[in-house]
């Protein structure tokens, strides 16, 4: 998930980067409101409100004007005013700092889950007008429909039931279609930071998706490293291609 992080302070911007790069966020920094103005457009935003060239205030109005891209406004500033303020001109989400990166974490996944997909797609990705329009919460990966709204999944449009566990995993690995996603990353993602429980349980709900799915190519393994979603055909070709990668028994 690409994040666009506008803040000025470098001892707060360098360790939030690396705390989010660690839970497998891309961080682009802009440290003026107007470079976040400029940037290209993210999947969330990440707002400081007391920057050096305008108030973050103002760049959550100028950024709501042109466009649904989540927000969520990090301030040292906790009066009620500033947070009513921010939420009313259209923040999705307002944190106090200070504040730990497990924290952030856990509100970029419930605005993520809130705003939907369609919410983090930049506006010139979404034809204006005509019949070709793509769904606003459906995600297509080759045969597999994933409706996060509804938490529905389809393989070659029929029905597949999953658990609620096993939907979020479908849908973090989903985020990224064949990105490798470490061990650690799906369990603060999927059971959330605070999860201690043992990590077999990754796996079951990794074979309950392969079986679910009707082949167990749709998950791979990548041995020593993590999983990835990628359709069967794309993940044989890739696999052909980069034969250094050793998949595991299945």
């Amino acid at each position: 998930m690409h994040l666009l992080l506008i803040e000025d302070d470098e001892r707060v911007a360098g360790p939030l980067m690396e705390g989010l790069q660690r839970f497998g966020f891309t961080v682009e920094h802009a440290r003026t409101g107007a470079d976040g103005l400029a940037a290209r457009e993210p999947q969330m935003v990440l707002l400081d409100l007391g920057l050096p060239d305008m108030d973050g205030i103002d760049v959550c109005r100028t950024l709501r004007l042109r466009s649904q891209v989540p927000i969520i406004m990090i301030s040292a500033r906790s009066d009620e005013v500033d947070r009513v303020l921010g939420l009313e001109l259209g923040a999705d989400d307002y944190l106090s700092k200070p504040f730990g990166v497990r924290e952030l974490v856990a509100r970029i996944r419930a605005v993520r889950r809130r705003a939907g997909p369609a919410a983090a797609e930049p506006a010139s990705a979404v034809p204006a007008s005509g019949d070709d329009r793509p769904d606003p919460v459906a995600q297509q990966i080759g045969p597999l429909t994933i409706d996060r709204r509804s938490r529905q999944v389809h393989l070659h449009q029929i029905p597949v039931g999953l658990a609620p566990k096993e939907f979020d995993l479908l849908a973090y690995l989903a985020d990224d279609p064949g990105a490798v996603r470490t061990r650690q990353q799906i369990l603060d993602a999927v059971w959330e930071p605070n999860y201690f429980g043992p990590t077999k349980t990754l796996d079951v709900h990794v074979a309950a998706l392969r079986r679910k799915l009707d082949n167990p190519a749709w998950i791979d393994n990548i041995r020593g490293v993590g999983f990835r979603l990628m359709p069967p055909a794309d993940a044989a070709a890739d696999r052909e291609a980069e034969p250094h990668v050793q998949e595991v028994d299945r």
